[in-house]
């Protein structure tokens, strides 16, 4: 099956014919992508698209000898090796892009192959950079795997033993004939029905009717290599072109340790990684697309890969769409500034837009590529209808959602009026609401993944006798978020509910008590902020474990030792806390 639009040519590679489509302007940077094991040229139709029409390359797909329309050599034994697939790279490049060097992406065996393109000295100068997707260098793995067993230690054995029982197939792979009747027959037939149960990977043009007979001679792939390169892996497999690593955290078939020595080999190395499955670029086809047009953009003809933030969290969220809201100051500005050293694309949102503007700035200080302020009352359904909007239409769908925004509200139920009901439950409630609703949506629609998070509070479960109104909202948002996840995990949307104790902000500065005038007002303020002043709890730890939630999926998050404390207590001793919930706090 031919991908959509694309104009397809024949291209001799050593002793094969090679079947080569091309979409997008061929005066533009060249992106050549290279599939994998059992796929054909097809598994990149949705990034190919997109890297032509949005991001404006000249994009190259071929099919790997003896996969799709690309023949198959005779004999299969030894056909399949990497010197005679290096051969066919370099002959699609030569026809594709004639005197310019091309810029790289291998998926699965693809990265295999890239790899080796990468590495070998007859390919230097014909590569500008190289995106590895679910694929390590068999000389790499080989280094890898000998340097654990000549120092074991019960971390590397670990590694061994994990990495081997991920990759159980490959020595069903190298069994004679067995592959080829599995693949021909029940595997065949069965093979699109396990991608989409395993994988989630939607319906369409791929798996194509050529799988049975690719599949098949595709096992000749591990046969002609792995195990030679494995025992006797190059000294010299060092890259001569900038690399991106794209790592998927899902994969069942890598680990991510396999990477750990990588700098190493590449020393122009930039570090990306997802959470999905091994088949990224059809389940997450526009965040592949993108990564790979910003690392093109970026490194062009033998050109230095830009930075891509800084900190443990930057290769997984450099160049994501984080919005925040509450983002003025507090845990919301910190957060806003946790993304953004970590390269992420910051929208910061709040009511006080002086506040949501210096946020925006300090972002773009502390390393974000973009940053900028939206001053919008979360309340207000038809306000963020309106951001919603805007933000789809001028940055995309939002990668990260941070529902941060909230007011304080303290006082005795029976002093709480309707309206401090309604402004309380407006922002801490259904701002929330609002943004899960209305981003959701997005993400949901996208089918691309992404992340929520609600910053609730250990007034979800730690009940008290001043803090119905409030303590109800949080424990709201804390259901919510419970909710939320269990429908969206099958979309890849993960949710976290953060739970902060108390956290030194100017919420107190700004927190409502009820029953009191205005004089008392302002010195329970007071009181309290020195209190929380005292406790010195700072809001860039909250800013960690948000990021932190959202790199481990993680549910439900207490930050601060009373938080933890609490939500133990809450399951395993409940009488205690509500015995504490009738102390009346001294302010």
């Amino acid at each position: 099956m031919a991908v959509a639009g694309a104009r397809e040519r024949r291209v001799r590679g050593g002793e094969v014919d090679l079947c080569v489509a091309e979409l997008g302007d061929p005066d533009r940077p060249t992106v050549v992508l290279v599939h994998g094991y059992p796929d054909s040229k097809e598994v990149w139709s949705e990034v190919a698209t997109r890297l032509a029409d949005h991001h404006r390359f000249h994009v190259v797909l071929y099919d790997v000898r003896g996969h799709g329309g690309s023949t198959a050599p005779r004999p299969l034994r030894g056909g399949f090796t990497l010197e005679k697939l290096t051969d066919d790279f370099l002959a699609v490049a030569d026809a594709v892009s004639p005197g310019r060097p091309v810029h790289l992406v291998g998926h699965d065996w693809g990265s295999v192959q890239g790899w080796e393109f990468v590495t070998v000295r007859r390919a230097a100068g014909r590569i500008a950079s190289f995106t590895s997707i679910s694929g390590p260098s068999l000389d790499h793995f080989g280094h890898w795997i000998e340097r654990r067993l000549r120092r074991p230690t019960p971390r590397r054995t670990g590694q061994l033993l994990g990495q081997g029982l991920k990759s159980w197939y490959v020595c069903l792979l190298h069994t004679p004939v067995l592959p080829e009747l599995a693949w021909r027959g029940p595997l065949g037939r069965h093979w699109p029905g396990i991608l989409r149960r395993t994988e989630k990977i939607p319906t369409g043009d791929y798996p194509t009717a050529s799988l049975p007979r690719d599949a098949a001679h595709g096992a000749w792939l591990y046969r002609d290599n792995v195990r030679p390169r494995l025992r006797h892996p190059r000294p010299d497999a060092y890259a001569h072109a900038p690399v991106q690593l794209v790592t998927p955290l899902e994969d069942a078939f890598l680990s991510e340790r396999l990477y750990d020595d990588l700098e190493q080999w590449a020393p122009r190395l930039v570090r990306r990684t997802v959470r999905a499955t091994h088949w990224v670029p059809r389940t997450r086809p526009g965040q592949v697309a993108a990564w790979i047009a910003e690392f093109a953009t970026a490194t062009g003809a033998g050109g230095r890969p830009a930075p891509v933030g800084r900190g443990p969290y930057a290769p997984r969220f450099a160049g994501r769409l984080v919005l925040v809201t509450g983002a003025a100051a507090g845990i919301g500005r910190a957060t806003a500034l946790a993304f953004a050293e970590a390269g992420a694309r910051v929208i910061a949102v709040d009511r006080n837009g002086e506040g949501a503007a210096r946020t925006a700035e300090l972002a773009r200080r502390a390393g974000a590529p973009e940053a900028r302020a939206e001053v919008v009352d979360v309340g207000d359904e038809r306000a963020m209808e309106r951001l919603a909007e805007r933000v789809a239409a001028s940055d995309g769908v939002v990668d990260v959602l941070v529902n941060n925004a909230g007011i304080g509200f303290a006082g005795s139920f029976l002093d709480t009026t309707a309206e401090d009901w309604r402004n309380v439950l407006d922002v801490n409630l259904w701002g929330v609401l609002h943004g899960c609703r209305l981003f959701g949506r997005q993400m949901a629609e996208r089918a691309e993944g992404g992340h929520v998070v609600n910053v609730a509070s250990a007034a979800a479960y730690l009940p008290s006798r001043a803090l119905s109104a409030y303590g109800t909202s949080k424990a709201a948002v804390l259901m919510l978020s419970e909710c939320l996840r269990a429908e969206l995990a099958g979309r890849g949307i993960g949710v976290s509910a953060v739970c902060p104790g108390f956290v030194h902000t100017d919420i107190t500065a700004t927190a409502r008590f009820a029953g009191v005038d205005a004089r008392e007002e302002r010195r329970r303020r007071e009181r309290a902020g020195r209190l929380y002043g005292l406790r010195g709890y700072p809001p860039e730890k909250v800013a960690a474990a948000v990021l932190r939630a959202v790199a481990e999926d993680r549910a439900v998050v207490p930050v601060t030792p009373e938080a933890r404390v609490g939500r133990l207590l809450s399951r395993i001793a409940p009488g205690v806390v509500r015995a504490l919930a009738r102390v009346e706090p001294r302010l």
